[in-house]
Order: C-alpha cells, then sequence, then structure tokens
C-alpha cells in the first residue's frame, strides 16, 4: 500500500512551527514523500523527547524513498529475476530503441533508462523515464508487466 502524506502528517508534531521553512506540518509531510524534504529538517521530532516514538515510525516509514529513484521506482532485488519485461514494454525504450528493446531484445540505445545486469534490473538513466520532469505522465508499464512484482512506485 502506498505511503501517504496524511500517514505522515498523523505522526509529526503538528505544531506548525515553520522551523523545517514549511507553513504546516502538512505542507511538510507532502515534501517528505517528494523528497523536497529531509525527516531532519523537523526539529521538533529531534529535540523533544515527546516525539521519540513518532520518529522511530516515522524513520520506518520512510525507508522505501531510500531506495527509490527519483521518479518513486523502486526495484526489489530480492523479487527481480531478470526477465526483461519491463525494459521491453517500456513506452520510452520502443519508441527511441524500436530495433533493440522495441523488438524483445535488450537495450542498443546508448542511454537506456535500465538494463539487466547479473540478473537483476539496474537502473541507469530516470531521467529519460516518462515519470519524471515537469510534463511527467504517471507510467506504470512497467510495474504492471513485472511478473514477481520487484518494481513498484511510491505514490504521493
Amino acid at each position: 500500500m502506498p505511503l501517504t502524506p496524511m500517514e505522515i502528517y498523523k505522526l509529526l508534531p503538528k505544531t506548525n512551527c515553520k522551523k523545517c521553512g514549511e507553513q504546516t506540518c502538512m505542507s511538510f509531510a507532502f515534501k517528505l514523500i517528494n523528497r523536497e524534504k529531509k525527516l531532519e529538517d523537523c526539529k521538533p521530532l529531534f529535540e523533544e523527547k515527546k516525539y521519540e516514538i513518532q520518529l522511530k515510525k516515522l524513520q520506518e516509514m520512510l525507508k522505501p524513498l531510500e531506495k527509490a529513484t527519483e521518479t518513486g521506482l523502486i526495484v526489489n532485488e530480492a523479487l527481480c529475476n531478470g526477465c526483461g519485461n519491463c525494459i521491453v514494454v517500456c513506452p520510452v525504450h520502443v519508441e527511441k530503441d524500436p530495433r533493440g528493446a522495441g523488438v524483445g531484445k535488450g537495450p542498443t540505445i546508448a542511454d537506456p533508462i535500465y538494463r539487466i545486469e547479473n540478473g537483476k534490473l539496474i537502473v541507469l538513466n530516470m531521467h529519460a523515464c516518462r515519470r519524471y520532469g515537469k510534463s511527467r505522465i504517471l507510467c506504470v508499464v512497467c510495474r504492471e508487466n513485472c511478473p514477481t512484482d520487484a518494481i513498484s512506485f511510491l505514490e504521493g
């Protein structure tokens, strides 16, 4: 189940102290999920003992963010079997590499989004992903075609 700003907000001090640089704790929660802020920016969580339990819960909840790419992509290496379905169905690869990934082969372009190395999916160039940048779209083709559910996305 995706992590939501409300789940984070419930564990924040909810004082709207602005020490993090945001106007509200809710705004801070959104920025945490988008990785525009770090948990350490919430000074009361770290300075006041009364928030110790919430801090530990938040640290645990936010662990998946550490492994996520800029697009929110998370590859669970333990589940990945290196099948390459994600590479073959990726709309960017199909468009930019019609003779390679677009026909079921490995990527032949110089800057693929990802490739299989040592039997696992390796992220190489997330900036080329449709989920990246100002005109991003919430493409999930790679996730939907992963037979082992090794690909997931953070949802904000």
